[in-house]
């Protein structure tokens, strides 16, 4: 699976999306090899707790200065199964690296975590008093996906299908694997009490950011390509 992208005559090295791969792969390594109980207690200290960021009962305003916000970042790096894991990096590649192109890496960097962070900040006001977390990069690789339909609206992917013992080899739009996508986050959806309705609102929030991202970015990109 690819995305075809026009050859520029100035390469750059693109390393964002893969400095997030890396650091999400280590992140989950490192909690799989360490006991249940205390992997647990990791995903509640540094996941996206709603209840232990906000108090809905109390202004929301002064609460956004609290320290523990650091937390809508932490948990972006935090997966809790290797399914989780490779869905969210799969489509950040797939996505990411074209998108990454358009951007630069810094202006990519810059959008997966704020996207990111913005996703899990929906999450948890729309939630706050709930006491499970709020982990992983979905909210982060929505606003990917929404950034790169902004940038590249009418995209076809190529796809290498195992057809019995023959590959082939077909396009088809981008939108397609994108409602992949959200069949995999529904499926995400039910596999564990972290999830539920948290999903929605982050991956929503998340997407409509980083479409905005990119439409704001345009004429940054344009100077950029231009060289």
């Amino acid at each position: 699976m690819f995305v075809h992208v026009e050859t520029r005559r100035r390469q750059h090295v693109q390393w964002a999306t893969v400095l997030v791969v890396v650091v999400c792969v280590i992140s989950f390594v490192g909690l799989a090899l360490m006991p249940a109980p205390q992997r647990m207690s990791m995903w509640l200290e540094w996941g996206t707790v709603p209840a232990n960021i906000f108090d809905a009962k109390a202004p929301l305003l002064p609460q956004l200065h609290d320290p523990s916000l650091l937390r809508l970042f932490t948990a972006l790096f935090i997966h809790l199964a290797w399914l989780h894991l490779l869905g969210n990096l799969l489509f950040l590649v797939i996505f990411g690296l074209p998108a990454e192109r358009a951007l630069g890496s810094l202006r990519f960097l810059l959008l997966f975590v704020l996207g990111g962070i913005v996703a899990n900040l929906v999450g948890a006001i729309s939630l706050a008093g709930v006491r499970s977390p709020i982990i992983g990069c979905s909210g982060a690789v929505s606003a990917v996906l929404g950034a790169y339909i902004a940038l590249f609206p009418r995209a076809r992917l190529g796809l290498v299908l195992p057809l019995g013992l023959y590959l082939e080899f077909v396009r088809v739009p981008a939108f397609l694997l994108i409602g992949i996508w959200v069949l995999l986050q529904l499926l995400f959806s039910y596999a564990g009490p972290s999830y539920g309705a948290v999903v929605w609102w982050t991956h929503i929030a998340g997407f409509l950011f980083g479409v905005a991202f990119a439409l704001f970015s345009r004429d940054a990109i344009a100077r950029r390509l231009r060289g």
